[in-house]
């Protein structure tokens, strides 16, 4: 058997992330380990598991079923020593279990045509709540916009919340991003984000360690962070609760040696609680801004820009307000879900920005040509003055 193809059979034998695989495949190759198993004999003195040596007699099948969906579904399958896998994955085999996981991928199910190595080679995590509020995901949005633009890749669990607000922010940049789920490369998981994941895949890469037909898990999710960590150079929080996955996530992070980082969000708020005592234990550093994020990962203390007088009012605005403004057209009309779209954030999100922006001159709604409502842009904020008509908030 080859050693591409036994590793593929191990990921169908075993659960991937298995903390036994490590040590296991320090002593004895893919291939050997698949002979083991079938032929049902001791390993260094001891019986392996007996759910992998049932597994083994029947892998051929298997593997010959997942091919043919993996070619169906057009994932290809790369492995350590291609020259598409990311070096930093080895460092898993070489840190300590969290919620029972732990090491190197045997491989991994790929969904793009991009290399996985080269666009993840300046990358930085973006994670957070599911169910976060329109700060948080706002903000997640502009830390990747920011990040994006500055060469960073940006990978995150294509999550509801702050992992799709922080898709979205790299997507509107023209730049890839990376998904990595916790079910199978070809499942668009959540449903809901479909379309989210095939941009996703169209202009960057889903990733899954789980063969195609593998559900989603709390125990996969959990492994599922490791490789997230493990594939940047830094992790950012942004809304926790006290007991969140994205917590896991930093932690591996943490482990790994790679930067921690988490924003603070109101004190009252009890999506940032599991943020605020990150920063206070130390195992975060604070970080507001694209720069403080963009510094820190660059090994640098970002400066501050000095405080200058706003030129235009457009320099007034909000970075939301101001992506929102660019995603809208003079002449046609945009429902909700395109202006979200093209600026990176969520609908709910946008809707309130594009409010801000009727009210206070810049943008008018109007009838679409389905008949629903629409979104014109009426002024150009950066042709007039501060003294324009001043955005909400001001």
């Amino acid at each position: 058997m080859s050693p591409r193809r036994a590793r593929m059979a191990m990921s169908l034998i075993c659960e991937p992330g298995d903390p036994r695989l490590p040590a296991l495949l320090a002593s004895l190759t893919p291939a050997e380990v698949v002979a083991a198993l079938r032929e049902n004999r001791r390993v260094n003195g001891q019986h392996l598991p007996v759910a992998w040596v049932h597994a083994a007699q029947t892998v051929d099948a298997e593997l010959d079923r997942v091919r043919s969906r993996a070619d169906e579904s057009g994932l290809h399958w790369i492995v350590p020593g291609d020259r598409a896998w990311p070096r930093r994955l080895a460092a898993l085999d070489h840190v300590e279990p969290i919620a029972g996981a732990t090491g190197q991928p045997l491989g991994l199910w790929v969904r793009g045509e991009q290399s996985l190595a080269e666009v993840v080679e300046r990358c930085v995590a973006i994670v957070g709540a599911r169910d976060c509020t329109a700060y948080g995901s706002e903000l997640a949005a502009e830390l990747a916009a920011d990040a994006s633009s500055a060469g960073f890749t940006v990978v995150s669990g294509a999550a509801f919340g702050i992992d799709a607000s922080a898709h979205r922010g790299a997507l509107v940049t023209g730049r890839p991003t990376v998904a990595v789920l916790a079910c199978d490369a070809a499942t668009d998981y959540p449903r809901a984000h479909a379309a989210l994941l095939q941009r996703i895949a169209d202009d960057g890469l889903v990733v899954s360690e789980q063969p195609p037909g593998q559900v989603p898990s709390k125990a996969r999710f959990l492994s599922r962070n490791r490789l997230i960590a493990a594939l940047a150079e830094g992790t950012v929080v942004v809304e926790a609760r006290r007991r969140s996955g994205a917590l896991n996530t930093l932690a591996w992070a943490d482990q790994l040696g790679r930067s921690t980082m988490a924003v603070p969000g109101p004190v009252t708020s009890q999506y940032s609680v599991g943020t605020h005592q990150a920063i206070r234990e130390g195992k975060a550093v604070l970080v507001s801004t694209g720069q403080d994020v963009v510094g820190e990962l660059a090994g640098f203390v970002a400066e501050p820009e000095p405080d200058r007088e706003a030129d235009t009012a457009f320099d007034r605005m909000t970075g939301a307000q101001r992506r929102v403004l660019d995603a809208l057209e003079w002449s046609t009309p945009l429902p909700l879900e395109d202006v979200a779209k093209r600026a990176g954030l969520a609908q709910d999100p946008a809707a309130r920005v594009l409010a801000d922006l009727v009210s206070s001159g810049w943008a008018a709604s109007v009838p679409s040509l389905t008949g629903s409502t629409g979104w014109l842009l009426v002024r150009r904020a950066d042709l007039e003055s501060p003294a324009a008509p001043r955005t909400v908030g001001e």
